[in-house]
């Protein structure tokens, strides 16, 4: 059985997602949701950055750069939706985050009007 990466973070990091979607509920813009969020991380002591610039890389050369939403306690990627499914990008782009991160597991989490949806992502892998 595959061991899971970074599970007693990962759980408190779900727990305040779905603290910040009972508080909230549904039906507002990803900005207010990751404002929560952040305040909740504080809050409970969990370590983040936010908006963190992630250069884009070819060779030696910057071509681009990607803003991810939280990287909490240096160690998982956080990316924040206000939809209501994942789309088949939202898994690339937070699969390029962990490419050029070089950190192993993002979350990617919606708000939906009909709850808070999660989804594990690791590096190389779409589960």
């Amino acid at each position: 059985m595959a061991q899971l990466v970074h599970p007693t973070l990962s759980y408190r990091i779900v727990g305040i997602l779905f603290d910040v979607y009972n508080s909230l509920g549904g039906g507002y813009q990803e900005k207010y949701y990751q404002r929560a969020v952040a305040t909740a991380f504080k809050q409970a002591g969990i370590q983040c950055q936010e908006q963190v610039v992630m250069p884009l890389m070819f060779g030696d050369r910057s071509i681009g750069r990607y803003f991810l939403d939280f990287v909490v306690d240096g160690r998982i990627v956080l990316e924040i939706k206000a939809q209501p499914t994942f789309y088949k990008r939202d898994i690339k782009q937070v699969l390029a985050y962990l490419k050029s991160s070089g950190i192993s597991l993002a979350i990617l989490a919606s708000f939906t009007r009909n709850g808070l949806k999660f989804h594990r992502v690791l590096k190389g892998h779409s589960r």
